[in-house]
């Protein structure tokens, strides 16, 4: 590889750390030509780009960024490395542990995840990765729990007529004894 290809490699893995905020690092050395294929296939179509590049090229292009938030990342550039890029923070995880289970396989194996921030290092975390919440979901729920004091207010409001009977039919009790 030539110098002006390596500088072009690291040009565009800058720009798609920069596009995503969330990537994976995966190992995908024990993996056959077609494993590897079906691999590259399933993250397309789950809108995931697959990126197979050189450790060296990818500390340089994050250190590039001049960000230290990369900085834990760098512990699991060793090895043949793969990156998932997804806007989706769990998609990849999901991805990884389907293939496994449906190649019976170990493999690929991750070495880091990159969650907005946050680093997962390590194959356990798969796991975890895959039960991780999208933004949208969690949107969602704090929606739901905000409008639930709401609608019990609403009922008891619109119940208003029924506690309203109920007090006036108390106190004519009370006034006749």
């Amino acid at each position: 590889m030539t110098k002006d290809q390596k500088n072009e490699a690291i040009e565009v893995l800058k720009g798609k750390f920069s596009q995503y905020n969330n990537f994976y690092i995966a190992n995908t050395e024990s993996l056959s030509v077609e494993q590897v294929g079906k691999l590259r296939r399933i993250c397309f179509d789950k809108n995931v780009e697959m990126k197979v590049a050189k450790n060296t090229l990818i500390k340089k292009a994050l250190e590039s960024i001049g960000e230290k938030r990369f900085s834990e990342v760098f512990d699991s550039l060793h090895g043949v490395t793969a990156l998932l890029f997804s806007e989706n923070a769990k998609e990849p995880a999901l991805i990884i542990t389907s293939f496994r289970k449906d190649a019976n396989t170990e493999k690929p194996v991750l070495k880091a995840a990159f969650i907005d921030g946050d680093v997962f290092a390590g194959n356990d975390q798969l796991k975890a990765l895959t039960t991780l919440k999208s933004k949208h979901d969690l949107i969602g729920e704090v929606i739901g729990l905000l409008q639930s004091p709401m609608k019990n207010v609403i009922s008891g409001l619109n119940a208003g007529g029924k506690l309203a009977g109920l007090v006036k039919a108390l106190e004519d009790r009370a006034a006749a004894n």
